[in-house]
């Protein structure tokens, strides 16, 4: 529960002095025993804490997923398998699963969004790291506007809807193969770039490591380049990047 979710329930009388007290003086985490839960995220971030399930032992997963719902009323986590999300749902069977972004999540109906972040794909195959970066922004708050498989094999595509992407506060730009779409939107746009490769591409594009080089070297400015396949750490900078802009 929120800091002011417990501040606004001791002013409506709702919880007693002593019920407030021992809420404040718990540790910020959970100690779970294999893992500490970051209760105290959202009072310090804004944002609470995001599960990464890959590599999760079954059990460990549940028993995270139960307690950050508990404590958040929401839970979210990237890189879930078809697996976890059957094991998860035995337990909380809310929970919903996108195959394409490996998204496991429970949220709040009726969520405001606000602002407008756009997400540009060189390709295709590259849309699940797109997917990841859409949906976590727009479970962060923000309006998402997806413009897909627009790279600069056919440059037509991208020029096509760069009025739309300059209505953007933030742009997030995600290529594999040799990674120039970064690059070329950053030189077309106002506002903010960051960058994601993917690991998409024949033998030579090293897993995203050639797209990867090629965004952290751009000529452009305004682009910040995340890790390879990073679709959700993109997503994470461009609300915030969305927050503030709207505030202003």
């Amino acid at each position: 529960m929120k800091t002011e979710d417990i501040l606004e329930k001791f002013k409506k009388d709702e919880i007693s002095k002593e019920e407030a007290l021992r809420f404040f003086a718990r540790q910020p985490f959970d100690d779970l025993g294999f893992a500490k839960t970051d209760t105290h995220r959202e009072t310090r971030q804004g944002a609470y804490e995001v599960v990464f399930c890959q590599g999760k032992e079954d059990d460990f997963l549940v028993k995270i997923y139960q307690r950050l719902l508990e404590e958040n009323g929401e839970v979210f986590g990237t890189r879930a398998s078809t697996h976890q999300y059957e094991l998860v749902k035995k337990y909380i069977p809310e929970i919903t699963y996108d195959s394409v972004s490996r998204i496991l999540k429970y949220e709040k109906e009726g969520k405001e969004r606000i602002g407008n972040v756009a997400v540009v794909t060189a390709g295709t195959a590259d849309i699940a790291v797109a997917e990841e970066a859409a949906q976590t922004a727009e479970h962060f708050g923000c309006n998402v506007k997806r413009i897909y498989d627009v790279g600069v094999s056919g440059i037509h595509r991208l020029l096509a809807h760069v009025d739309e992407i300059n209505e953007a506060n933030c742009v997030i730009a995600i290529a594999g193969m040799e990674g120039a779409l970064a690059s070329v939107v950053a030189g077309l746009v106002k506002n903010p770039v960051i960058a994601v490769p993917t690991s998409v591409g024949y033998g030579a594009s090293f897993e995203g490591l050639s797209a990867l080089l090629t965004m952290i070297n751009s000529c452009a400015n305004g682009i910040t380049v995340v890790n390879i396949d990073n679709g959700y750490g993109a997503a994470y900078s461009a609300a915030q990047i969305n927050r503030l802009a709207e505030k202003k």
